[in-house]
């Protein structure tokens, strides 16, 4: 018998609160089945497909209900309420799933979010959820390099840059050279792929190709200056932090957009200013 999974038991003996199941080892024991899941005409030897969990007082229950999640999914599940010890999130089964403050990340989840969590078991050998779905995620993925995906952010890091499960399935990484915005726990981002690893992960970026992106930095660059009575208040001069907060793209990149509007006479460069001509 497997905790978090779907299962085929046999019906063992009838019960005033239910039926207890048994599998194909005897010397595993039974596991009840409630009563008020158990099929009307349900007979000693007959095959029964179920799931099995704990209770609130960690017995082991059958439930021919089938939850949202099963052991090492990963899917999106609804917080219901915030208590003592962590979040408890809507299952689908009569018992909500409890996400540990420590599975979580450095903000902490708020009733009536939905969240990318995967089902674990504790040392306790209990279900449970955590938002760190990366040892979940496949690496066997179908898409190339070149692909359009779409997915979740579930991590982000300093030195490595936003970890985004595909499809809440995939795993994969936007570089941090690639962040030309910032990424938060939570966003959904639709991203090209860049590198598909010799493990199967996926390197993505957020930006266009060269000249598709080159393009489109131009137009974002005229757009913001005229915006602004046609001017820029600062040049490709400036540091890369104040470009990337003001005009969401690396330094490079917006370098070579403005050296193209230059030599197409669009604007002209100031000491401090970039003017429309």
């Amino acid at each position: 018998m497997k905790l978090g999974e779907m299962q085929v038991l046999t019906v063992e003996k009838a019960v005033p609160f239910g039926v207890y199941l048994i599998g194909e080892d005897p010397g595993e024991g039974h596991v009840l089945l409630p009563r008020s899941q158990v099929p009307e005409d349900a007979q000693p030897g007959d095959r029964i497909e179920v799931f099995l969990y704990k209770d609130s007082e960690d017995r082991l229950i059958a439930t021919r209900k089938t939850p949202k999640l099963m052991l090492h999914q990963v899917g999106y599940l609804r917080v219901v309420q915030v208590g003592r010890i962590g979040a408890f999130l809507d299952w689908g089964l009569d018992k909500d799933l409890l996400l540990p403050f420590h599975e979580q990340p450095r903000e902490r989840v708020k009733e009536g979010q939905e969240i990318l969590v995967a089902v674990y078991l504790d040392k306790s050998s209990r279900l449970c959820a955590t938002m760190n779905v990366y040892p979940y995620l496949s690496r066997q993925s179908p898409y190339r390099t070149g692909d359009q995906v779409t997915g979740i952010v579930y991590e982000t890091s300093r030195n490595f840059g936003a970890f985004v499960a595909v499809d809440s399935l995939f795993s994969a990484l936007i570089p941090k050279r690639e962040l030309v915005r910032d990424l938060k726990v939570g966003d959904v981002v639709s991203a090209r792929v860049t590198c598909v690893k010799p493990d199967g992960k996926l390197d993505l970026s957020i930006r266009e190709k060269a000249a598709v992106q080159m393009d489109r930095d131009m137009n974002i660059i005229l757009e913001r200056m005229t915006e602004n009575g046609g001017i820029l208040p600062f040049t490709d001069r400036a540091a890369p932090e104040v470009i990337r907060a003001q005009m969401q793209m690396s330094k490079n990149e917006f370098k070579r957009a403005v050296g193209h509007l230059l030599k197409e006479g669009k604007i002209e460069i100031g000491p401090d200013v970039i003017r429309l001509r």
